[in-house]
């Protein structure tokens, strides 16, 4: 086989012996001596603390994670699980923790690769020049107030680990690769999620942080509206990740841009419809802040900037829905409750509207839930590092649960009229309805995050004609 015939598996130049020699000379001292501690670093310990009581005598492991290939040589952005940088407040990707049977606790990092060797100049995915500087050790353990060693040590140190270890498995390969079959435990997974569900006043503080750019970003989104009809719904998915990424980290989950008949398609994720004079508009959206906490807030506005005297209707059906399960918020409610009462109006509403093929007793009886058809989903969900957060936490601390101070949720009954549904008007066909409103459960009641954004319909269109104008 010639040269010629080989495959182009990378696009690297040789290195010559001298090229090495010269690139591994010359280089001054970068580290950072000086650095503060991170503000969550004391939180993070705290957290810590918690979950090594529940494991007392045990090892637990919770790795970060690695990057995960996107085509070919390209990978996602990194973000790592959130279990780890909730424990820890690092973000570097191939990081694990490991919780000593005392508590202590130690950070195996992947850090800046000093100039010692080539992987600062060879390596595509970690060498600094590629792919821009890691913290040192020091840096690490300086921010972090976390002793850290380097990830090669990992190994070694677990294999000569002598207590009951568990790990949160799933998340690194390669963690997993050298542990004991036996050492992956789900509870790990449930009780991390369980553990997260009451926020404490850091995280409070990252989430109002996440609605006010999230606010700023719907915001951005009306000023654009003139520019996004003469395009389409992925303008306006543009603009609102251009803020995202400019306050914060990124945005929280892919943005639904849905106009018309796009609105009554839950997830609708394309976003590549005309967005025209006289349809609906529905936007969900959240950005998520630099600390990876997402805001998750949905608004449905008039492209024309008023309501016709239907598409009120039926905005103002789904905001009364949207207070009917406010007016539930409370610590010890059942988690269900709020669902409950929004579907109540709902399903009057729908009976006004000449929609159900029953009585709205016999909808909402458990044996029925034919309204499902046109409300298809529960009203809401825990929020905080992942948008739809917590979710491994048992059913009876989450959805059979009931409401505690601290609890931070999404409050989101809606409406979805498919426009092929023959059993409805035909100008009811295509709608699709949303409120969804970010809400903390505090020691009296609830306290709503998202409230800068108007809610009645009068007031949204007050809004829209003051911003665009």
């Amino acid at each position: 086989m010639t040269r010629a015939d080989l495959r182009t598996g990378s696009h690297d130049l040789p290195v010559s012996p001298a090229l090495e020699e010269f690139m591994l000379s010359g280089w001054a001292d970068t580290e950072q001596y000086d650095l503060p501690e991170d503000e969550v670093a004391s939180w993070a310990a705290a957290r810590r603390a918690r979950l090594h009581d529940l494991y007392a005598g045990e090892r637990l492991v919770v790795p970060a994670g690695g990057y995960k290939q996107r085509s070919n040589d390209q990978n996602f952005r990194f973000r790592p699980h959130s279990a780890y940088t909730w424990l820890t407040g690092d973000q570097s990707s191939d990081g694990v923790l490991v919780i000593e049977p005392d508590g202590d606790a130690t950070l195996f990092l992947r850090p800046r690769s000093d100039r010692k060797d080539g992987e600062f100049f060879r390596d595509r995915v970690y060498g600094e020049l590629w792919a821009g500087r890691r913290p040192t050790l020091g840096e690490s353990r300086r921010r972090l107030a976390l002793p850290t060693r380097h990830i090669a040590e990992l190994e070694s140190t677990l294999a000569g680990a002598d207590a009951p270890t568990r790990v949160l498995r799933g998340v690194d390969r390669s963690v997993d690769a050298f542990l004991p079959a036996g050492a992956g435990d789900p509870e790990l997974d449930t009780v991390l999620s369980e553990l997260r569900l009451v926020k404490d006043d850091w995280e409070i503080g990252q989430l109002e942080q996440a609605v006010a750019i999230t606010t700023r970003g719907f915001e951005d989104m009306v000023r654009a509206l003139p520019m996004a009809m003469r395009t389409s719904e992925r303008y306006l998915e543009g603009v609102f990740w251009q803020r995202a990424r400019l306050e914060g980290n990124d945005v929280g989950y892919q943005s639904i841009v849905a106009a018309g008949a796009h609105a009554a398609t839950l997830h609708w994720i394309d976003n590549d419809g005309p967005i025209r004079d006289g349809d609906l508009l529905l936007l969900d959206a959240g950005a998520e802040t630099r600390s990876l906490y997402t805001a998750d807030i949905t608004r449905v506005l008039p492209v024309s900037g008023r309501f016709t005297p239907l598409q009120r209707d039926l905005y103002e059906l789904c905001r009364q829905a949207n207070d009917a399960a406010l007016e539930c918020l409370r610590p010890g409610v059942e988690f269900r409750a709020f669902h409950q009462a929004a579907m109540t109006v709902l399903v009057h509403g729908l009976a006004d509207l000449g929609v159900l093929p029953c009585s709205p007793e016999q909808a909402l009886a458990e044996d029925s839930g034919l309204h499902r058809r046109w409300t298809l989903c529960g009203s809401g969900h825990m929020l905080g590092l992942d948008v739809h957060d917590c979710a491994a936490a048992r059913s009876g601390t989450y959805l059979d649960g009931r409401l505690a101070a601290g609890h931070v949720l999404t409050v989101e009954p809606g409406l979805y009229f498919q426009p092929d549904d023959e059993l409805l008007p035909a100008e009811l066909r295509g709608l699709g309805m949303r409120i969804e409103e970010d809400v903390l459960i505090t020691e009296d009641g609830y306290r709503m995050l998202s409230d800068d954004l108007p809610r009645r319909a009068d007031d949204v269109e007050a809004w829209m004609h003051r911003i665009s104008s």
